[in-house]
């Protein structure tokens, strides 16, 4: 019973026949009818115009949206857990040949515009220091915390005024948006947003996530770093149909709301056990080594996050069988 990562969740039904049906003769990189729809597909979801990019991992979409931010020279903020500071292998700094990642804190993994000023203001203007260039938040967090658009907005703002991008990584954007319930566009470019790695991986799909630029511009270089990255797959249709497959019908979002709804019944059984609010699909429980070993014992499988603590995370197609069996489990620690 595997609650260690939504990564390890199985591609959707139809995200599968998308792919059978995209299995015909058509134009090669990123010139097909496919890939083509992408920009107007997206700008319609967003209600703006956009540059829809794919590529094949988060890491990747996080990575070129940096680039397109941040100068080799220049810095970029963000939370010291987030993704691209821990798991990524230093393809941030690979990507933009040398940009510095300026790391803040703040609970739940979530920035504040104090955090972020606390780290900006400290930088003189000073030919000997990296000057900061962009920020990036991650939407919903590590800790799968969630970004309001007030949230959002408040960061923007001090984007804006510091001549800053603004960057968010949307690995669990779907969750994120399942528990928001607004437009997409309020907790993106309406709030400050200049770039978005939209996830569509631990939601269903099989290999293909959407870099969001929502100043077009931007994406004029980033294709350019995209091929140079060995990142433009010859047959880019085959991931474009999975995008449009997850979007057809809002999938995404109920995919992203079966998951939450399935953390919630975990966090229902935790009670005091919670490090965090569950507001997403990862759960994140304190336990002694003794009852982390007990529900392995059971069958459970899931990730040490921290001395003392687990993270619990579930996904699209969790059972609810299972999900039942181990929020009883919980309970009975």
């Amino acid at each position: 019973m595997r609650f260690f990562s939504d990564n390890a969740a199985p591609v959707h039904p139809k995200v599968m026949a998308a792919l059978a049906a995209a299995d015909t003769l058509d134009t090669a990189y990123d010139g097909d009818a496919r890939s083509q729809a992408l920009d107007a597909r997206f700008s319609a979801l967003f209600e703006t115009e956009v540059a829809a990019l794919w590529v094949p991992t988060g890491t990747a979409a996080n990575c070129l949206a940096l680039a397109a931010l941040c100068p080799p020279h220049g810095g970029i903020v963000c939370h010291r857990d987030a993704h691209i500071q821990n798991d990524e292998g230093g393809a941030p700094e690979f990507y933009t040949h040398g940009a510095k990642l300026f790391l803040a804190d703040g609970p739940g993994a979530k920035l504040t515009p104090e955090a972020i000023l606390s780290v900006i203001d400290a930088i003189p203007n000073d030919v000997h220091r990296v000057q900061p260039h962009a920020i990036s938040i991650t939407n919903a967090t590590e800790y799968g915390r969630v970004y309001t658009p007030d949230d959002v907005a408040a960061i923007g703002d001090l984007a804006r005024a510091r001549g800053l991008g603004l960057h968010m990584d949307g690995a669990r954007f779907a969750n994120a948006m399942a528990t928001l319930g607004c437009a997409p566009a309020d907790v993106t470019w309406r709030a400050g947003v200049d770039a978005l790695s939209f996830g569509f991986v631990k939601n269903g799909a099989m290999s293909a996530e959407v870099l969001v630029f929502f100043r077009p511009d931007l994406a004029t270089v980033t294709r350019y770093r995209r091929k140079r990255a060995g990142l433009l797959f010859s047959k880019g249709r085959y991931l474009a149909a999975q995008v449009l497959a997850m979007l057809e019908d809002d999938l995404w979002i109920a995919n992203g709301r079966a998951a939450n709804g399935h953390a919630s019944a975990l966090a229902a059984a935790a009670g005091d056990r919670l490090v965090y609010p569950v507001e997403a699909n990862e759960v994140f429980l304190r336990v002694t080594p003794t009852e982390a070993a007990a529900l392995r014992a059971r069958g459970f499988d899931f990730y040490d996050w921290a001395p003392g603590e687990i993270r619990l995370v579930t996904a699209w197609d969790s059972d609810a069988g299972q999900v039942a069996q181990l929020a009883e489990a919980i309970a009975a620690l």
